[in-house]
């Protein structure tokens, strides 16, 4: 089934689905696409220098002198990254990111694998923003730690709610606590470097080197993990490139320029925060966060101290909406290509991708349950999956460029090579240094995964080549049709279901079920008696059943006219009453889904379902 099969089967399950209000208001400029796809991104500053500093010190001293060099070289992997995914944004501008130049340029197999890792990332981002948000929470409030769980399950309902109005909504939303956010890391930074500070055991052990003083592989290792953990930091970079159509137009221009706003943002401040880190010595300190111990010693335990505690938490809760922006447009494409259900493609107003919105929240809301709100339990699955996306979108853009071969390609291949290389190295480090604390689950699921695409992509097949997808159909003829119409009494529903069912049939009867007690039998003499006074034209026919179903009595029914009549087409009419209002559905009976249900179940008769509504007296 090929890419206008989706469209076909999206166009008629939805006739008019494209939104009335699609205008470029509901789309994000340079500062709103900031706001709503790089708060993954900014909020790691809060983590990613504090994962490395936990690594280092276990060497001491000697260890933390290289906070600032991992850093320097986790900022230099960010800079390529930025720059090749600039190269992306431009190349690909409807969006998908490493999905997208996987499928042009690796083939079937790596877009699946890239695509799974995306979505598996999106996900446990969700999870680790929320957790690590409601933990900061419950640091400065530890009477709600046992409602942690609780708190994590309430800030998602919230920015799920949020995004549902759209991503323009929500990135106004949260302008505010990212700017207050970047505000207060930067003025720490510039206050810290100009405050005068001890010398530290780290920092007077200036940059002597683990590798050269103490020669073991032990070193090694030691710093590949330190840059394995502080790897996290660059979770959140390739959001922008995969959501590109969300911005207004030129879309392309304004996601890159975005995208380096993120890269030159987010570098100065891991760079900041390191040099105040080795200028203020500092160690890891159980219940202090290392981003604490910064504010503290460059602002002063004062005000402007739990400013940037409060805007960390606040961030660090909301930079869950990265995922929300991004995961919903790669859905969309996976659904564009039969490979998830078609529903994932389709918007609401205000551009939402609903489906996709509420597919994240919930299996965010699981992951949230099966952890217990815990952020530890989360951790280790984090930054695997977008590694293995930066290495394949790296890979296919070298394969682009030398296909393209435009203006100074080489230079642009060779770009995107050294990032390959680098994400890849990468990729493998944090697997390793992180498999027996739980990424070995990343390793299965992603396969899971891509098997899930392919199935689906299966499914879609076999439909499209039963419906006849991409070949000339047989002209439509008419058949002789008899419509069935179920009753069990006689109202004003019985009336309007007969003068449906005379105007769509050539013949139509009107059966009824009858059951072997005394009370039904009566009840069915009863309407009989009542018909016949009626006399409306059509005839009621007696189903006997001996056992007190419904709707298996009228399938028997129509599969003995159907063996009887094979030329006609039949029609099973089916009325039911639908309320004023939304609550009084609970007082129906459901006898009309009990009767379609069976039908649709063991016949290839056509359903009707005749809605009759209840007005206002």
């Amino acid at each position: 089934m090929t890419a206008p099969t989706a469209l076909i089967a999206e166009k008629s399950a939805t006739p008019g689905a494209e939104p009335p209000d699609a205008g470029s208001r509901h789309k994000l400029t340079t500062v709103t696409g900031l706001a709503a796809l790089s708060l993954d991104a900014m909020a790691s500053v809060a983590y990613g220098p504090e994962a490395i500093v936990l690594v280092l010190a276990a060497a001491g001293g000697h260890g933390l002198g290289f906070t600032l060099p991992v850093t320097l070289a986790i900022a230099g992997l960010l800079a390529v990254l930025v720059a090749s995914y600039r190269q992306v944004i431009a190349a690909f501008p409807d969006g998908g990111g490493s999905y997208a130049v996987a499928k042009a340029r690796l083939g079937r197999r790596a877009s699946l694998v890239a695509a799974a890792s995306l979505v598996l990332d999106y996900v446990l981002n969700v999870a680790v923003a929320v957790t690590a948000g409601v933990a900061a929470l419950t640091s400065a409030f530890p009477g709600l730690y046992d409602d942690r769980l609780v708190l994590c399950l309430g800030v998602l309902v919230l920015i799920t709610a949020v995004n549902m109005r759209g991503i323009v909504d929500s990135a106004r939303a949260f302008i505010a606590p990212t700017a207050v956010f970047i505000g207060a890391i930067l003025l720490l930074i510039v206050v810290g470097l100009f405050r005068d500070a001890p010398v530290s055991t780290a920092a007077s052990a200036g940059h002597a080197s683990v590798l050269t003083d103490n020669a073991t592989t032990v070193g090694a290792l030691l710093l590949l993990k330190a840059f394995a953990s502080g790897c996290s930091a660059l979770t959140g970079v390739e959001a922008i490139a995969n959501a590109v159509p969300s911005f207004r137009t030129p879309a392309a221009r304004r996601a890159m320029r975005a995208e380096v706003a993120l890269g030159a943002l987010l570098g100065v401040m891991l760079i900041g925060l390191s040099v105040l880190i080795s200028r203020f010595g500092l160690q890891p300190v159980e219940g202090v966060t290392v981003l604490a111990q910064l504010a503290d010693a460059s602002l002063g335990h004062n005000g402007a101290f739990y400013v940037v505690q409060f805007a960390t938490m606040v961030l660090l809760a909301l930079s869950a909406n990265t995922s929300f922006g991004g995961l919903p447009v790669l859905l969309k494409l996976l659904a564009r290509d039969n490979y998830l259900p078609h529903v994932f493609g389709l918007k609401a107003d205000r551009q939402v991708h609903r489906h996709g919105v509420v597919g994240l929240a919930v299996v965010s809301a699981a992951l949230l349950v099966f952890s217990g709100g815990d952020t530890n339990t989360l951790v280790p699955l984090f930054a695997i999956g977008v590694f293995v996306g930066f290495t394949i979108a790296q890979t296919g853009m070298v394969l682009h460029w030398r296909r393209e071969r435009g203006t100074r390609w080489a230079a642009k291949a060779l770009l995107n090579g050294l990032g390959a290389v680098l994400t890849g190295v990468s990729a493998i480090v944090v697997t390793i240094t992180k498999f027996h604390d739980g990424a070995w689950l990343i390793l299965v699921a992603l396969p899971l995964l891509v098997l899930l695409f392919e199935s689906v992509r299966r499914s879609y097949g076999r439909i499209g080549e039963r419906l006849g997808v991409g070949r000339l159909p047989e002209p439509p003829h008419r058949e002789r049709s008899l419509v069935l119409v179920p009753v069990s009494s006689l109202t004003r529903l019985t009336s309007e279901a007969l003068t449906a069912a005379v105007s769509l049939g050539d013949e139509v009867r009107a059966v009824t079920v009858c059951h072997p007690d005394a009370e039904d039998l009566a009840a069915t003499e009863a309407l009989e008696r009542d018909w016949t006074l009626w006399s409306p034209g059509v005839s009621l026919i007696r189903l006997p059943s001996e056992k007190r179903t419904l709707g298996r009595p009228i399938a028997a029914y129509v599969r003995e006219l159907r063996a009887a009549e094979p030329d006609t087409r039949i029609i099973v009419l089916v009325p039911e009453v639908e309320p004023e209002r939304l609550w009084q559905r609970l007082l129906q009976n459901q006898r009309g889904a009990v009767v379609a249900h069976a039908v649709r179940r063991d016949t290839d008769a056509v359903i009707c379902r005749l809605r009759f509504r209840l007005g206002p007296r």
